[in-house]
């Protein structure tokens, strides 16, 4: 495992300040009905969760709101294929839950909780309140049927 920590930390450490203010950019630019104040955090916790994908040892995916964050980080191609490989030494997949129209099983997300508990593990500072406007996430992440994943 690359990424270790050994204090509470926030995913915005991750990352330098040129690449956190361009994606919290691309946040606002994509999402006009967010609160400004909203998009540093959304950003921070999509870092944080893609630390702990680099971690975890079960599935674990982002609830609405963070995801939204992940989707503008895999934006920027390389930034993130580095980012990944740094922390994960591999890339962090994002493979989004099937839609009702697709003609495959349909996977239930990986609990928030399981999500909450794996960042906290992994040493990460937990905004609640970007966690709890669902229980099921939207999206399977890193772990869910991918090639590198650790459960198959």
């Amino acid at each position: 495992m690359v990424l270790t920590t050994t204090r509470p930390s926030t995913g915005r450490e991750l990352v330098s300040d040129e690449l956190f203010t361009r994606l919290s950019a691309r946040i606002a630019h994509d999402h006009p009905e967010l609160a400004p104040h909203l998009l540093p955090r959304i950003l921070d916790q999509a870092l944080a969760f893609l630390g702990a994908c680099a971690v975890a040892a079960e599935p674990i995916g982002p609830s609405a709101l963070v995801d939204i964050g992940w989707h503008a980080f895999i934006l920027h191609t390389q930034d993130y294929a580095q980012f990944c490989h740094r922390i994960a030494g591999r890339f962090i997949h994002h493979e989004p839950e099937p839609t009702p129209d697709d003609d495959v099983p349909q996977p239930i997300g990986a609990p928030i909780s399981r999500t909450v508990n794996a960042m906290r593990a992994a040493g990460f500072i937990v905004d609640a309140a970007l966690w709890t406007n669902e229980g099921v996430a939207e999206c399977t992440q890193c772990h869910a049927g991918c090639t590198d994943s650790p459960t198959g």
